[in-house]
């Protein structure tokens, strides 16, 4: 990845002074390369920081940690482990539509067509074959993966806002299906409930929630790998450069349409595997797995965690789900329902609040939480960058 850090805090291209060590190579300004140095050592303690972050997470289910106003009770807590595995859950949700939107540059509102999809398909197998779990999760998949490349095969025809309204077309009709219940088979309004005849012990009751929040870890850790795998492959790059130039891919040779469809396909598949374990965790199959509101849901979260990061949709996602969990108890608080109407009535309304939060991170802090992180390390590196210059300077 390339960042401004590269040559941020270089002398300009000016003569190197005398005393500085002339066996460093330049940087394309003619300075020695402090930056690149600071900038590779920042990114391998990120991959630090990620390792220790996934250990700790292993081993939360373990600990009796309390984080009041955070989590319901100790991490220890069905509960506690419950909203954890939920978060975990929509940040990789969020790595799908990132690969969608911050790596393709495909702005679709019908993404939650295909965690429906799981949700509903493996809710619909189970309750009507007598087939175990592996069995039912893989035929699920075959279906989403047919589903998705037939919509994108039609709605990548077109880009744009007309691609997103084709897509949010394609997830209507998902979620005019999944109300109307046809045959009793989506349980309408009611959803469905998981039924667990079938499932693995390790993964039903209450008594297990440990087990299904290691399973939503696992899943998150596989996602993030994918993705990246995936934006940094030569299929990721040559989407990067679709969403850059579409025409110049064109004048290359390649088929960016095809490209596209790749990515469109392998988000999808992710997503349906997230809705799937989505199932596990809730018991059952709600309507909202299937609406659109959850594709703009999974937009807010990447943009709050900022566009084209895979960090931020993590952030992002967890951030988002961890607030509106928790403003929804904050609403049903005594404390809440005691205040004067003019401020009752706004904080009893988490989207609300969740909606001012995304206009005020739009405005004022461009390119998410990981964008300012990142602006504000890059400051504070180049500043050090530009005392390690002057000392040098000053002792020759």
């Amino acid at each position: 990845m390339t960042t401004d850090t590269d040559t941020a805090s270089t002398d300009g291209g000016t003569t190197p002074q005398p005393g500085i060590n002339r066996s460093r190579k330049p940087d394309a300004g003619g300075g020695p390369r402090w930056p690149r140095a600071g900038f590779r050592g920042r990114a391998v303690a990120v991959r630090a920081a990620g390792v220790a972050g996934v250990l700790l997470l292993v081993l939360l289910p373990l600990l009796n940690i309390s984080l009041p106003g955070v989590l319901p009770g100790p991490t220890y807590t069905p509960g506690s482990l419950q909203l954890l595995a939920m978060c975990m859950l929509m940040a990789a949700a969020a790595l799908t539509y990132h690969l969608l939107l911050g790596v393709a540059g495909l702005l679709s509102f019908g993404h939650a067509l295909y965690f429906g999809a799981g949700v509903y398909g493996l809710a619909i197998i189970l309750q009507n074959l007598d087939i175990p779990l592996l069995p039912a999760m893989g035929l699920t998949l075959l279906i989403v993966v047919v589903l998705a490349h037939v919509v994108g095969s039609i709605s990548l025809r077109v880009s744009g806002i007309p691609f997103a309204m084709v897509t949010l077309a394609f997830a209507q009709a998902g979620s005019v299906i999944v109300g109307r219940n046809p045959e009793g088979r989506t349980g309408g309004d009611e959803g469905l409930t998981l039924r667990t005849d079938n499932l693995p012990e390790f993964l039903v009751g209450v008594v297990n929630t440990p087990n299904l929040y290691w399973l939503a870890l696992a899943v998150l850790v596989a996602v993030f790998a994918i993705v990246t795998w995936v934006q940094f492959s030569r299929a990721g790059h040559a989407a990067a450069a679709v969403r850059e130039n579409e025409l110049r891919v064109r004048v290359l040779g390649l088929q960016p349409y095809l490209v596209k469809l790749l990515v469109f396909v392998v988000s999808a598949v992710l997503v349906c595997i997230i809705g799937m374990v989505f199932l596990l965790l809730q018991s059952g199959a709600v309507p909202r797995a299937m609406s659109a509101d959850l594709t703009i849901t999974l937009l807010v979260m990447v943009v709050l965690g900022g566009v084209g990061s895979r960090w931020g949709a993590v952030i992002g996602g967890v951030f988002y789900t961890l607030l509106d969990q928790r403003l929804t108890a904050l609403a049903n608080s005594e404390a809440v329902k005691a205040l004067p109407d003019v401020l009752r009535v706004p904080l009893s309304e988490p989207l609300f609040i969740l909606g001012t939060l995304f206009v005020l991170v739009v405005l004022f802090l461009p390119g998410g939480l990981t964008g300012t992180a990142e602006r504000l390390a890059q400051r504070r590196g180049g500043r050090r960058a530009e005392q390690s210059r002057e000392i040098l300077e000053e002792a020759a």
